[in-house]
């Protein structure tokens, strides 16, 4: 990750607002963070984007975690015609029938016990990685996987920030 202006950066800090807005959408769906980070353009590089990234996330209230986390398709069912999730869940996309199938039973486990999606930074994890992770996690309380889910949201916003500052005109997102 650069700390320079990048073409993405710039393209972003001129952008109009509902233009911006949609971009930061696709990062997050909680408009409570996309509202913050909005409110800050022009950033001078993509560090000062990642902190005021990080310090919105700090401030997301339960409901507006819950929000980001609904823009989140379960581990192992990418949203159908969605690149980005597929790319950051592709630990999955080789895994065997097995695995899916005990991927599935975890999730419904999971969303059954804290009332959302499991939410963890899938890039560059495998399935067992990640099966692993709701296995350790699914005996945790609600206020401790809320604290875990706030981590990994901003892991993911980090990502999908680096892609956005980085994408020239015209790359597929």
């Amino acid at each position: 990750m650069s700390s320079s202006s990048t073409p993405g950066l710039s393209r972003f800090n001129t952008a109009d607002d509902g233009t911006a807005e949609a971009a930061l959408h696709e990062v997050c769906a909680s408009r409570a963070w996309g509202s913050k980070i909005l409110a800050q353009r022009p950033y001078a590089d993509t560090d000062a984007l990642y902190a005021a990234s990080d310090a919105a996330m700090a401030e997301l209230t339960a409901a507006d975690l819950a929000e980001a986390m609904a823009g989140h398709p379960p581990i192992g069912r990418p949203k159908p015609g969605d690149p980005t999730s597929s790319r950051e869940q592709s630990g999955m996309a080789g895994a065997s029938d097995d695995l899916k199938a005990e991927m599935l039973e975890l999730n419904l486990a999971y969303q059954e016990k804290f009332g959302h999606v499991f939410l963890i930074c899938a890039s560059g994890r495998t399935g067992e990685q990640m099966r692993d992770a709701v296995r350790n996690r699914i005996d945790n309380t609600p206020e401790q996987e809320r604290e875990i889910v706030r981590v990994e949201l901003g892991k993911i916003n980090r990502i999908r920030l680096t892609r956005l500052a980085e994408l020239a005109e015209g790359d597929a997102a």
